[in-house]
């Protein structure tokens, strides 16, 4: 068992003081860093099956359970989806499986007409409804798989070209991906990335970011420290160069300064979703 304080302290690399000791899961979670190096070791069917069984687990909206996973062992599949993803070789070939977590609105309207009841709710909570429970369904198999000594790293650029993406998977109207997710036994210890502190993520009875500017300033500095962003991480140079020291919050800000698959919506509206 390690110490709380030491946990705490490598993931937000300051000193939080904490009385609580630890369990099993807790460290896990605070121990979490993402994997990009497997070893060619097989996931067998039953490790995964309980995976599986612990993303179903996760909580739903309603218990509408609006989400989809599609599981992709395949290497001439896999092969497919990495030259959309070029700048994820070699390591996400490497992976042996990958997984899609995807918003799932087609099972309700299909349940709905075979029910013979009216589908009223093609609309912009119904996409943020299948959007989390997606997501809360990938964390609960990120936190079983690492768990149990598996190693993963989310794939938002699943998202990138996405139409030939969809494509592959072949995902009918109705369903769209909201990340990807690589398993396998992991290569490579990693490293815990400083997140935030408290003081800028966690606020009390209001919202309040009156600190921002120089609890964000004291962040920049330690995550340089650990981890300083090297040149080819620098988002955008061809716009704004390269820096001798890029801060998170200077290459945060590079990163959103240019839209980000302006394609999005129009995939969606040809998924029959709307977001009105």
């Amino acid at each position: 068992m390690t110490d709380t304080a030491a946990l705490l302290r490598q993931r937000y690399g300051l000193d939080i003081q904490c009385a609580e000791p630890l369990n099993p899961t807790v460290e896990c979670m605070l121990n979490h860093r993402s994997c990009r190096s497997y070893t060619k070791k097989h996931v067998g069917n039953d490790i995964l099956n309980l995976l599986l069984a612990c993303a179903q687990s996760a909580p739903t909206k309603s218990n509408l359970q609006q989400y989809s996973i599609v599981l992709v062992r395949n290497t001439t599949a896999r092969a497919r989806i990495a030259k959309l993803m070029p700048s994820l070789s070699p390591w996400f070939e490497a992976a042996p499986i990958f997984l899609c977590f995807l918003g799932d609105v087609r099972r309700i309207r299909r349940l709905a007409e075979k029910r013979g009841h009216n589908y009223a709710n093609n609309n912009a909570d119904t996409f943020m409804n299948a959007s989390i429970d997606a997501a809360l369904a990938m964390q609960n198999f990120i936190v079983a798989a690492e768990s149990m000594g598996l190693g993963t790293c989310p794939i938002s650029m699943v998202r990138d070209q996405i139409t030939d993406f969809a494509s592959i998977l072949e995902l009918p109207n109705g369903v769209f991906p909201i990340a990807g997710l690589t398993l396998g036994w992991p290569d490579w210890k990693g490293t815990v990335t400083h997140r935030l502190p408290p003081s800028i993520v966690i606020n009390r009875e209001i919202y309040d970011d009156s600190t921002l500017d120089t609890d964000i300033d004291n962040y920049d500095s330690r995550a340089h420290k650990l981890k300083p962003i090297k040149p080819q991480s620098q988002r955008h140079i061809d716009r704004y160069g390269v820096l001798e020291k890029c801060t998170w919050s200077e290459n945060a800000s590079r990163q959103l300064s240019v839209p980000e698959r302006p394609n999005f919506t129009d995939f969606l509206k040809s998924k029959e979703i709307e977001l009105k």
